[in-house]
């Protein structure tokens, strides 16, 4: 892996927070701090991690089983916590390949985490800044066949892209790169111009290291054009194909998700 700067602990950061809110035991003090704040202002915050996680569950392994998917590159990996993408993956197709990319000193130091996966299959991670898509996709097909579809993921991750416009150029620049019958599975937060949401929104950017910006949802379905959604297209995640038992008590969530099939 390449030389990666010391953890900064003096300022929340997204990964951390994040990790907090989704139960698990990598975040310090002032993430806490930060977590708290933001869950005072807008409780349903929890909520949208959850559905986030929940939607990358059912997402992958309706690929990996249904569409026949073996490759999966998961951008903006995140601290690890449970079900991750090549666990959920290798369960259903356990000769499923999967590559992390980040470039957070805290999810590199806890990368090994990320690299236990079935003998059948393979894991690997890529340390390098997910906006240099050429180097990306060069050290991604160290173990992914770029000539074979594959499943890109981005979840919770594009909001930290400073402009909608930036935001789309990228996830197309991917997309581009990929062959015919790829997939794309995005989840991001589409928040209200007003109330709870645009409080909480402004004290993240006041205190955290990585600011966040809201999407509309226009400016969500956006990244989909010169794609084919599935079925039920783009809008809150718990309501992309739940499991039975979660059928009439979708939560109510921020969190909106969706997948897309590269004609």
């Amino acid at each position: 892996m390449s030389h990666s700067p010391a953890i900064d602990t003096t300022r929340p950061h997204s990964a951390r927070v994040w990790n907090y809110w989704l139960g698990g035991k990598d975040h310090y003090p002032v993430d806490r701090a930060l977590g708290d704040q933001i869950l005072d202002l807008h409780p349903k915050i929890a909520v949208d991690a959850r559905a986030g996680r929940a939607f990358l569950v059912r997402t992958i392994t309706h690929l990996a089983r249904e569409e026949q998917v073996r490759q999966f590159l998961d951008i903006g990996t995140g601290l690890p916590t449970h079900q991750n993408t090549h666990e959920i993956a290798q369960n259903a197709a356990p000769d499923s390949r999967v590559v992390y990319v980040d470039n957070d000193p805290m999810v590199l130091a806890h990368a090994r985490a990320l690299l236990s996966g079935t003998e059948e299959g393979a894991t690997a991670f890529v340390d390098h800044d997910l906006r240099d898509t050429g180097r990306v996709l060069e050290r991604a097909s160290e173990v992914l066949d770029l000539d074979r579809p594959v499943a890109l993921s981005l979840i919770g991750t594009l909001g930290h892209i400073p402009t909608l416009s930036e935001a789309v150029d990228l996830v197309r620049a991917y997309t581009d790169a990929l062959p015919s019958g790829s997939f794309l599975v995005l989840a991001d937060a589409v928040l209200p111009d007003q109330g709870s949401a645009t409080e909480a929104l402004e004290e993240w950017n006041r205190e955290a290291a990585l600011t966040y910006r809201g999407h509309t949802p226009e400016g969500f379905a956006s990244y989909f054009e010169e794609l084919e959604l599935l079925e039920p297209g783009a809008g809150p995640a718990p309501l992309w194909r739940p499991a039975d038992l979660d059928v009439g008590r979708a939560p109510d969530t921020d969190m909106y998700g969706a997948v897309a099939r590269k004609p």
